[in-house]
């Protein structure tokens, strides 16, 4: 664990000072389109398990965000799911009448999602304008009122409610939800 001195909770848009340029973009199409956030800045988080002291002092649970893609490589989704829940492919590639999937390549997922991996997260879709990235979301992931996401950048982490994230986000970014059951 780290030292929680190394983490700086924030309730409304943070300084851009040393920050990268899709986190800003983030922080401007939440606030254009109304959502509220509370964020902490922790050490650089590779891993859900890395976020232990994030989830605590936010009182959020993480999502866990996997980007896969078919055999071809030519259908890419980005896939939400608890943070605690164990990915079995053969569950998903059932529910969404897909072949054999596998994880996608950080090359790809930078290029659709302008994500690197480790800072994979559901606001990458504000870059994926021509949708190629299909959006899937276990639906146990919303039953909770809060969801925890990275704005795109693995040093920080927000708090934000399941609604805004269904009803203000998705529309916004004209991605079209699945919902399955893992």
């Amino acid at each position: 664990m780290e030292n929680k001195t190394d983490y700086k909770l924030f309730y409304s848009r943070p300084s851009s000072e040393n920050r990268l340029k899709k986190e800003i973009e983030t922080y401007d199409v939440l606030d254009e389109i109304g959502i509220k956030y509370i964020g902490v800045d922790h050490p650089e988080a590779m891993t859900i398990e890395a976020l232990k002291d994030a989830e605590e002092i936010l009182d959020v649970k993480i999502c866990k965000n996997l980007f896969l893609c078919n055999s071809q490589k030519t259908k890419f989704h980005l896939l939400i799911m608890p943070g605690d829940k164990k990915f079995l492919t053969k569950n998903l590639s059932k529910q969404i009448n897909s072949s054999r999937l596998s994880f996608g390549s950080g090359e790809h997922m930078e290029e659709l999602l302008n994500i690197t991996p480790g800072s994979l997260s559901i606001f990458g879709l504000i870059f994926d304008k021509d949708h190629k990235v299909n959006l899937i979301i276990d639906k146990e992931v919303l039953e909770d009122e809060y969801l925890g996401f990275h704005p795109c950048v693995n040093t920080t982490t927000l708090k934000v409610k399941t609604d805004d994230i269904l009803n203000k986000f998705i529309p916004y970014t004209g991605h079209q939800l699945t919902l399955v059951e893992l």
